[in-house]
């Protein structure tokens, strides 16, 4: 499938995905002490940076007029949406870093190379993380899937205060109301 357009979905064309599950375990956990590479070229190790942090996790970002992973990309369900989900972070940043949250990073296991195109392209103000070689994605077990041989995180957000990850938003659908989600998840819970 070509991706003309990477912004504009019908949600109610695209399967939302289901609660397996796969993240209740993750509330109360501490993040371990990894680095990973950032699109601003720093090594980002979460556990180490004090504070609210808000990181957005999805499976992968497209290339406009590229071809797709898979055909029917858009019919897995949780797939589809990950530009979306981090352009609202993008236009939503002021109002996340108001409420509370002192850093924002997106998250996939997609290249820093890809990724570092990929926030030019859509100018974002926050880095994104790169997790190629699966090490958060195992230490905290977060849910996968595999597409094309590839592991992909499902798309979800981690709120962490002080390196304890206390909310996690779980299944994201529709992908570009996430960011909003968690701004008001923000507001209601203000950091103490």
């Amino acid at each position: 499938m070509n991706q003309k357009n990477l912004l504009e979905v019908d949600w109610s064309k695209i399967p939302a995905p289901t609660d397996d599950g796969a993240a209740k375990h993750l509330v109360g956990m501490t993040i371990p002490p990894l680095s990973l590479l950032a699109t601003d070229d720093n090594a980002v190790t979460l556990s180490a940076l004090p504070g609210r942090i808000v990181v957005f996790a999805y499976p992968r970002t497209g290339e406009p007029g590229k071809i797709g992973l898979v055909d029917d990309w858009d019919m897995i369900p949780g797939a589809r949406g990950c530009t979306p989900q981090t352009c609202s972070f993008r236009d939503l940043f002021a109002d996340l870093k108001s409420a509370g949250a002192s850093h924002v990073f997106g998250l996939s296991t997609q290249s820093n190379e890809y990724q570092t195109e990929m926030a030019s392209r859509l100018h974002l103000p926050f880095p994104v993380l790169s997790d190629e070689k699966l090490t958060l994605t195992r230490a905290l077990n977060l849910p996968t899937m595999e597409v094309a041989g590839l592991t992909l995180i499902k798309r979800l957000a981690l709120i962490i205060d002080d390196a304890r990850i206390t909310h996690v938003f779980y299944p994201v659908f529709p992908p570009d109301s996430n960011a909003g989600d968690v701004l008001a998840w923000l507001k209601k819970h203000p950091v103490a």
